[in-house]
Parts: C-alpha cells; structure tokens; sequence
C-alpha cells in the first residue's frame, strides 16, 4: 500500500494555488470581501432588499473564492466531476458583476456625508466598506483579465470572450426580468408578452449552455456543441433585434403608452421607470450578443 501511494505522482498541496499571479488575487478577494462584511455586520449596518443583496454577494463571493482556493491547494478539484477551468472562469465573471452592483448599491443607499440620523461612527464604518467593495470588484476584474483566453490559445470555453460575454448576457436579462417584476404592465399587449418570451427564451439557453461547460457534459451531446452555441447565438440576435424595436414602440409612442415620463408618477413605483429600464437594458444585450456572435467565430476551446 506505502509502495501504491508513493506513485501517485506529485505533492499533495499545489503550492502554485496561493503564490501564483491569480493565486494572490484570490487571496485578496478574500481579505477584501471578508472586511467589507464584517464591517457592515459589525457597526455599519443595511436594511431592506438592496442591503440584503450586497450582503449576500460579499458572503456568497468570500464562501466560493475559499472552496476554489481549498480546491486547489489540495487538488480537491481533481475529484470533482466539473470542468474547473471553466468553473473558475464562470465564477470569476459572476463575481465581477455582482461585486460592481453591490459597489455600487451600498453607497448609493446607505452612505451620506453627515453624522445625522446615523452617527458619526456608523457613517465611518459604511464609507469604509464602500471602499473595501470597491476593492472587491476590482481584484475579481483582474482574475478575468488574468485568467481570460488568450489570441490562439486553445483553451476552456468559458475563458473566451464568448463564454464571458454569456454570464454578462444572464445577468443583463436578471436585471430585465427584476424591471418586469417591478409593474411594468408587460401583460398589456401581445406584443410586449412576445419581448417577454424574448428575454426568458434566450435567457434560459444562455443558462443551458453555462451549465452545460461547466459541468463538463458537452461531449456527451449528440450534436456538434460548438456549432449549436453559434447558431443559437445568432437566433439570439435575431429575437432580441424584434424586442429592441417591439418594447419601445409598444412602451413609449403615443398610441400606446406615453413618450415621457408622468408628472404623477411614484418614483420607484412607476411603471414607466421600470419600462425604460427594460428598454435599456434589451439594447445593451443585444449589442452582447452582436459581440458575441463576431468574437464566436474566432475562438478555439
């Protein structure tokens, strides 16, 4: 049995997962997410659903960046049925954008320049914070910019600009769906029903094709992977060009809806705010999925 274990080959700790480039980043991401929510536990304070939220993204990004950093450095990973690469890349990328909305939330909601109602102890600890998830965000853009697909180089889908640009399309259409939600009276006409389609048809796939490289299973398929993602990509175009040009016309001319903004409207609670959101945010994915269609035509994985 000593003879069988001495030729498993290797060290049992890969040294390389805390000294490496992306190592250290990891490492500070860590650090960094771990002081952002201590502080705000400890004296700074959230409430409500937008202090929930950034409370989960700095819990849930430090929980995940020290089962990859363990993974690693015990070769743990190796055990897993998953294709790490693409985990790791996948979750570097969520993290990115979920860290830069939490940035951004927290001070927008929570920080002011005066001690009154807070306390001027309390107003420290949530500047602080706002600083700390700054630097959250900005050490997992590096472990992108670190880890990401290089011109020529063969290497995890989820590392190409195609495979990024699909966690950056998923996230986009949560922002959509939160602005459906929130009464954008989508279910006034067909027409906008058909945009809703839109967004959750291409939304889904997106997810299918995500889940589908990160667990590795894409050679299990019985059709060509990488031609199927081209393909729906340009699908993908196609719809969300309808949406691009059925929201506006459905949400925003006078026949239908109203080209600016009520003077009686809640803010926060008008459904045209949620419109023109969604309205917004259908152009900037669909100029994802543009990107992603050209750069898809260039990767290697």
């Amino acid at each position: 049995t000593g003879k069988m274990m001495e030729n498993t080959g290797g060290p049992y700790l890969n040294t390389a997962a805390v000294t490496s480039p992306v190592g250290i980043v990891r490492l500070l991401q860590i650090m960094f997410g771990c002081t952002t929510f201590s502080l705000v536990a400890h004296q700074g304070g959230f409430s409500a659903a937008y202090g929930t939220f950034c409370m989960f993204v700095w819990t849930f990004c430090f929980a995940v960046t020290v089962f990859i950093i363990t993974c690693e450095f015990t070769h743990l990973h190796s055990c897993l049925s998953i294709s790490w690469g693409n985990f790791t890349a996948a979750f570097a990328m969520l993290a990115t954008l979920m860290s830069v909305t939490a940035a951004v939330i927290y001070p927008l909601y929570f920080v002011q320049l005066g001690c009154y109602p807070i306390g001027c102890e309390v107003r420290d600890f949530r500047i602080a914070a706002s600083v700390f998830a700054g630097l959250v965000f900005v050490v997992y853009a590096v472990e992108v910019f670190l880890t990401r697909a290089k011109p020529g180089q063969v290497t995890s889908y989820m590392a190409t600009v195609s495979g990024l640009l699909k966690i950056v399309q998923a996230f986009v259409a949560c922002i959509i769906f939160g602005a459906l939600v929130n009464d954008s009276q989508y279910s006034k006409y067909v027409a906008t029903q058909w945009c809703v389609a839109v967004y959750s048809f291409c939304f889904v796939v997106t997810v299918v094709v995500v889940a589908f490289s990160v667990t590795g299973k894409t050679a299990l398929l019985w059709f060509p992977f990488e031609r199927s993602v081209v393909v729906y990509t340009f699908g993908a175009v196609l719809l969300y060009v309808s949406a691009a040009v059925i929201w506006p016309v459905f949400c925003f001319d006078s026949k239908y809806g109203s080209p600016q903004r009520p003077g009686l409207c809640a803010r926060g609670r008008c459904p045209w705010d949620s419109q023109l959101v969604i309205a917004i945010f259908t152009y900037v994915n669909l100029l994802l999925y543009v990107v992603d269609l050209a750069y898809s035509q260039r990767i290697r994985f």
